[in-house]
């Protein structure tokens, strides 16, 4: 029978696919080590059971002790496996800005989830890094991994991921491109491929708000290059002692929004489900594709699986809240389809300008058309209200057609942006868009300003 001892087993031997329509005007062969495949489904399950066996063989960790790490996510996932199987307890510390999907991964296979402030700074006492130290100091029979600086980060890349891509390559390989994080993956693999060939390029993708670029580039840790970023799983404000600046030959930043909007299009357009720190890499290909020719051979590796990553850049709410959803907007069904999936709320003009306030509460919005008859009569919006309020406050109980404002304007769904915007403005906050069906939805000043940004 062909089986496996235990999960760990499994891990290495990921595949390596042809990237076809995302690199299209690229002239090298561009090919994707996708590290989705592992038992964790990240890269980092390597590295995981690679640093627990050290410590095991070294006696940092004995029989039912607890493994102690601040982790991105990934990490604490290989952790996970790795202390299931060997009889181990965990805590894995993270920071707030990572996925909810990671935290609730991290539970479901044992882990104790230990949640820190992303905007802080490395030594500050709510840091995940000095969390994670002080619960080592304070857990009895416990082992710190530190995966930034503990070595056995990136020997296994050096014995794993390495060979396997020279392999796969038969030795073509020519450009290695990937995320740095704790920078294990990127020293690990360059120094196997340098070593078999050393003019093998290895490129680091790197983000806005991390350190990494410019200290490679000048020498100078410029704290002023540190700032909160989005994308998960790669950038520091640190430097990791597993980062081998020797080994990379050059660092490529990528935004925020570039690494989302890639990681998505990698899933539709490619059919590879990975997650934010893939789009980052495939995008940081894309801005160097002038330095390739055809006969080079680049080898991008994606790091973790895209289930991660479904309430985040998989979400087109999330996207759009950030800015980062292409959408083309030139009418006003356009605009008012952010609400399509929400009715209309509306007041009659005989309820109490109470009953105004409660639904403005209720639904968190500042405008409400007001109907009699069955038509839009007038509307009422907070500042209104307020101003109101203020002046008489015994008009809480009187009727809103007492107090209210004119109708809205109405307009069609095919109307032109610049027909509403002329429609919006210091007078009137919003529109009404009329669609085929009959259904009303409302288009605020918010909304265009959101647009046209």
């Amino acid at each position: 029978m062909k089986i496996y001892n235990n999960i760990l087993e499994t891990i290495g031997n990921t595949p390596l696919v042809k990237l076809n329509a995302l690199t299209k005007d690229v002239k090298a062969t561009v090919l994707a080590k996708v590290e989705t495949t592992n038992p964790g489904n990240s890269v980092k399950d390597r590295m995981a059971l690679k640093m627990i066996e050290d410590a095991e063989a070294a006696g940092l960790i004995k029989p039912g002790g607890t493994v102690i790490e601040g982790t991105s996510g990934n990490t604490g996932m290989g952790l996970a496996l790795a202390c299931i199987i060997k009889g181990y307890k965990l805590i894995c510390v993270l920071n707030d800005k990572q996925s909810k999907e990671k935290m609730d991964i991290l539970r479901a296979v044992g882990a104790e989830v230990v949640v820190c402030p992303t905007a802080v700074e490395p030594d500050d006492p709510r840091s995940y890094y000095s969390v994670s130290k002080r619960l080592a100091t304070e857990t009895p029979n416990s082992w710190y991994v530190n995966q930034y600086d503990n070595l056995s980060n990136r020997t296994a890349h050096y014995e794993q991921t390495g060979p396997e891509i020279w392999d796969q390559t038969d030795g073509k390989i020519t450009h290695f491109v990937v995320g740095v994080g704790t920078g294990g993956t990127i020293s690990g693999t360059g120094k196997y491929l340098k070593e078999q060939n050393p003019n093998v390029k290895i490129w680091g993708i790197d983000t806005y708000g991390s350190v990494f670029k410019k200290y490679h580039e000048t020498g100078v840790f410029d704290e002023n290059e540190i700032y909160p970023y989005i994308t998960e799983g790669i950038g520091e404000d640190i430097l990791p002692k597993n980062v081998d600046f020797d080994i990379i030959d050059h660092f490529e930043k990528v935004t925020d929004k570039d690494a989302a909007v890639y990681t998505r299009r990698l899933a539709r357009e490619e059919g590879i489900f990975v997650g934010n720190s893939a789009g980052s890499a495939i995008k940081g290909v894309l801005q160097m594709k002038d330095q390739l020719t055809e006969d080079d051979v680049v080898v991008v590796l994606f790091h973790d699986h895209g289930s991660r990553y479904v309430g985040k850049m998989f979400n087109d709410d999330w996207m759009r809240e950030r800015g980062f959803l292409e959408e083309k907007i030139t009418t006003a069904g356009d605009l008012a389809s952010k609400h399509s999936d929400t009715p209309l709320v509306t007041l009659y003009a005989e309820e109490l300008v109470s009953h105004a306030i409660d639904k403005m509460r209720q639904f968190g919005i500042s405008q409400i058309p007001v109907l009699r008859d069955g038509k839009f009569a007038g509307a009422i919006n907070d500042n209104h209200v307020y101003q109101l309020l203020v002046e008489k406050p015994e008009l809480r109980d009187t009727a809103i057609s007492n107090v209210m404002d004119k109708p809205l304007p109405v307009v069609k769904e095919d109307a032109s942006i610049e027909k509403v915007s002329k429609l919006i403005d210091k007078d009137t906050h919003a529109v009404l868009v009329e669609f085929s069906d009959g259904s009303f939805h409302i288009v605020t000043r918010h909304d265009l300003i959101s647009a046209i940004a």
